[in-house]
């Protein structure tokens, strides 16, 4: 169905790879329309329950398609700019939770996609950066805003003004990844964090990554009431009696989604 991407689902986790190792995964229109397709896919779809996103090959995406880039005009870089910005939101925003498997290159708009996700797992021979400035632009997919916020506005300046490239340990060190891990245990490794929350209350899920990142820009005053809201309206669910049975009951609790 896809030319650019895979896309399986295994035991309630989407599993979408980015397969163009012959250009290190570069994103072209072409893979950021079949990314913004496939995860409308899953947002509808109640059997995932949980995503994790890598690429084919060495490399998580190299960055933006330099050679489909290097010809456009400001117009056309804007509009390049801003369907990127449109897939990233939409990955940011849908309830389902996903997991960046960061195998290897993560620089430019492999970055940003690969901040665009909930949070992120690197191999230990992944690399990280935004080069852009080098190229002559700025990051255009999010990356001057996103960075920022998960490493602190002083490292972002650093990163993007040097355009310097880091390794998975220091990606560590300042915020930017969650966990490092062997290469033969990236995969593993996702797959036990998906089942776990695959195996969570899924609406509760999905509200709960959405307080997140709405109260993120507010006020605490605000996001504390935008959780009262989700807080209780968990307590309409079915899950939500479920999972309180289920636990007196000292059993599995059986989720439906409802």
């Amino acid at each position: 169905m896809y030319q650019t991407i895979k896309y399986e689902v295994k035991n309630k986790i989407g599993y979408v790879t980015i397969n163009r190792p012959e250009a290190l995964n570069a994103l072209n229109k072409t893979v950021l329309e079949e990314l913004f397709d496939v995860f409308g896919r899953i947002e509808e779809d109640d059997e995932v329950r949980a995503v994790i996103l890598t690429g084919e090959g060495r490399s998580f995406v190299a960055g933006a398609d330099i050679a489909q880039m290097s010809t456009l005009t400001v117009a056309e870089g804007r509009s390049f700019g801003a369907y990127g910005q449109k897939v990233m939101n939409f990955m940011e925003k849908i309830e389902k939770p996903i997991i960046a498997a960061v195998n290897g290159f993560a620089l430019g708009g492999g970055c940003e996609l690969a901040m665009a996700c909930d949070f992120r797992i690197a191999s230990s021979k992944a690399k990280f950066g935004q080069p852009e400035v080098g190229l002559g632009i700025t990051p255009g997919f999010g990356g001057t805003q996103r960075l920022s916020k998960l490493v602190g506005k002083g490292m972002a300046k650093y990163l993007i003004l040097s355009a310097d490239t880091i390794g998975a340990e220091e990606a560590l060190r300042i915020g930017l990844v969650e966990k490092v891990v062997a290469p033969e245990e990236l995969l593993p490794v996702c797959e036990e964090i998906a089942g776990k929350i695959a195996s969570k209350a899924p609406i509760a899920v999905g509200m709960a990554k959405t307080c997140i990142n709405k109260g993120y820009h507010l006020d605490l005053f605000s996001g504390s009431a935008l959780e009262a809201e989700a807080f209780g309206g968990c307590f309409g669910t079915e899950d939500q009696k479920e999972g309180m049975r289920a636990f007196l009951e000292k059993r599995p609790a059986a989720f439906k989604n409802r």
